[in-house]
């Protein structure tokens, strides 16, 4: 008999843990009887015909933060009761608050096999000096140490954990994230109906917020020394608008396009050139293996946890580069919040075709050791292993 697996997270809306709870729920389902629970009913991902869906609740995105604290022993107990309803024997949670409630259910009683997998850097998360701050790292001080495991996307999220929070290393495994590469090629035969791509590409993905920080990446194309290119960007989030007037101000809008959110960005990575990424802070950021996937170059600022260790894996993922660039196996690395060495590295790539072609003919076999044929044992050998 299958055992029974509950996948907890807030919602399926477009977002890289999202996407590999869509992939997972395809490649576990033949192992394990999958219960989704969702916080929010948006779900922007293909699932399979016979997912069975829980909605714990249905969340208001805007919910003050005080609001959503008081409701977390509420919510333990709404989960708590699913899944004895459901006879759930593993518990896997992705993101902060669905964690948190989980873990609220494990103190209520809660007898599964509980584990947390974490997708973010927490002390980036929340590096700021507030209350929301200061409660979600008590939260994850106090709860976390309480799963079963805790699953880390990346090797930095597991330091960091270790680390800040002071959790338990022998509780904490890094499994990166895996990718459904065939699908991916096979989407990226897709037309794009929306844009030309007559001209030299950038592109990039990811929220529209102030941690991805497009302006940055926006304020150095404006400077790149030939006009002659455009840049696309993928996403939404709470800085469209500010982006939007930033694109007007630089007199850009016939050569950058933010186009939203599209759950196939890969018939845009198969057309461009380059893919860019300047965040400040990541988990392990799912578009760089997406572009590696697709033969592309890339630049990425060595934010804390992921690029590196996608880029350079034998060196010390520890590392942060603090000035100049960096040139890694599989893409270059620039400082984070550092527009001018940003640019550079556009240039350079822009201008150099030989090491355009070195990164391309190396993107795609990089690419294949994230395939979910790959890791998916990995992933079931890690979740068993104490059971």
């Amino acid at each position: 008999m299958k055992k029974k697996l509950s996948l907890f997270i807030y919602s399926l809306a477009g977002g890289g843990a999202e996407r590999v709870v869509s992939i997972l729920l395809n490649e576990l389902k033949i192992r394990y009887d999958i219960t989704l629970v969702l916080m929010r009913d948006k779900v922007d991902y293909d699932l399979p015909k016979d997912t069975r869906i829980y909605l714990l609740e249905d969340s208001n995105p805007m919910e003050s933060g005080f609001k959503k604290l008081l409701k977390l022993p509420i919510l333990g107990l709404k989960y708590k009761k699913i899944c004895k309803d459901n006879n759930i024997d593993i518990s896997i949670t992705f993101m902060n608050r669905p964690s948190y409630v989980a873990i609220f259910s494990k103190l209520f009683g809660n007898s599964v096999y509980n584990i947390i997998s974490e997708r973010t850097t927490p002390s980036m998360i929340y590096r700021e000096n507030n209350l929301l701050s200061r409660i979600s790292k008590n939260l994850i001080k106090k709860l976390y140490p309480k799963a079963d495991l805790i699953i880390a996307n990346a090797e930095g999220n597991r330091i960091d954990l270790i680390d800040n929070f002071k959790i338990d290393k022998n509780m904490i495994v890094t499994i990166q994230n895996l990718f459904d590469l065939k699908k991916i090629e096979l989407l990226s035969n897709k037309i794009v109906p929306r844009i030309e791509f007559n001209k030299f590409t950038f592109i990039s993905v990811g929220r529209l917020d102030s941690g991805k920080n497009h302006r940055l990446m926006i304020k150095a194309f404006a400077r790149l020394e030939d006009s002659r290119s455009q840049l696309i960007i993928l996403g939404e989030g709470d800085q469209r608008s500010y982006l939007e007037k930033q694109v007007k101000d630089l007199g850009l809008e016939k050569r950058v396009f933010l186009l939203g959110f599209d759950n196939n960005p890969y018939k845009y990575f198969s057309k461009s050139d380059i893919f860019l990424f300047s965040s400040r802070y990541e988990g392990f950021p799912n578009v760089l293996v997406e572009a590696l996937a697709c033969g592309l170059p890339v630049i990425s600022t060595d934010c804390k946890s992921g690029p590196r260790e996608i880029w350079t894996p034998r060196l010390d993922i520890g590392l942060q580069l603090k000035e100049g660039l960096e040139f890694g196996e599989y893409g270059i690395l620039t400082p984070i919040d550092n527009e001018e060495e940003f640019l550079k590295a556009m240039n350079i790539l822009y201008k150099g075709k030989k090491i355009r072609d070195r990164y391309k003919k190396r993107a795609k076999i990089r690419a294949k050791d994230f395939d979910k044929e790959v890791l998916i044992g990995h992933f079931i050998e890690k979740i068993e292993r104490n059971l």
